[in-house]
């Protein structure tokens, strides 16, 4: 299983401090917002990982990370000409994942949890999609699951009125479906290509799974959601097997 960071966009919520540059390298404790989702893949036995990042500060990545061989995985870079939308992106990876299955992860989400279980699972099914949910006091912010008899219906973009107290959070797991799902995507009303369409295909499809997250989660793509990463954070470091020589234990 491949895996893929998307950590594009212009951060425009977190100005000016995305001035001078991208949102994801901002701190998050005493790391870049970055380590967190590379962390997250790691942590599931993925070593073979995209960064794709937007223009204005792409090379930041390059010289913060390098070939990740400092962390024991092997990093690709890809550049998103345009704001374009996450599932945009997320098709710019289609050759970089050589037909396998994908982990996908957002560059502003932080978990807690360990899914390394979970991508195992999903490496051994034939076919499908899976997506984690958490419960939040916020969900218009949030794409908003409708769930009936413990199946996910449909999942509506920031709904006014959500239909559940859940998020989608900003981790998915996709079969090799996913690139003829993205290329078949019509813009939204925002002229960006949704990852909550490509999600409601596997929804429509009947393959799509999901789980709720038991730890905490957030984002960080706002200044009171950075705020709460950082608390957070400040707060389990240990626990999120950060260890006094960085982030990253190398693989045996």
């Amino acid at each position: 299983m491949k895996g893929i960071i998307l950590a594009g966009g212009m951060g425009t919520r977190l100005m000016p401090l995305t001035k001078v540059t991208n949102k994801h390298l901002l701190p998050v404790g005493r790391y870049p917002m970055i380590y967190y989702p590379l962390h997250t893949l790691a942590k599931c036995g993925i070593r073979d990982i995209m960064i794709v990042s937007g223009r204005g500060h792409a090379g930041h990545f390059l010289e913060l990370l390098g070939s990740g061989n400092q962390f024991g995985v092997r990093l690709s870079y890809a550049l998103q000409e345009d704001a374009g939308g996450i599932a945009q992106a997320l098709g710019l990876c289609e050759d970089f994942a050589d037909n396998e299955k994908v982990a996908v992860i957002l560059g502003d989400n932080i978990y807690r949890d360990n899914f390394k279980d979970d991508a195992e699972k999903f490496k051994s099914q034939e076919r499908g999609a899976k997506i984690f949910l958490k419960k939040v006091q916020d969900p218009s912010r949030f794409g908003v699951p409708e769930i009936a008899s413990d199946k996910i219906v449909k999942i509506e973009e920031k709904p006014q009125n959500p239909k559940s107290p859940y998020a989608v959070t900003g981790f998915y797991l996709y079969d090799n479906r996913v690139w003829e799902v993205i290329k078949k995507l019509k813009p939204s009303g925002r002229g960006e290509l949704e990852i909550t369409d490509v999600n409601n295909f596997y929804i429509q499809d009947g393959s799509m799974k999901f789980s709720v997250v038991p730890g905490w989660w957030t984002d960080a793509g706002t200044f009171d959601s950075l705020l709460q990463a950082n608390i957070l954070v400040s707060r389990e470091k240990q626990e999120l097997n950060f260890d006094s020589h960085g982030p990253f234990a190398k693989p045996a």
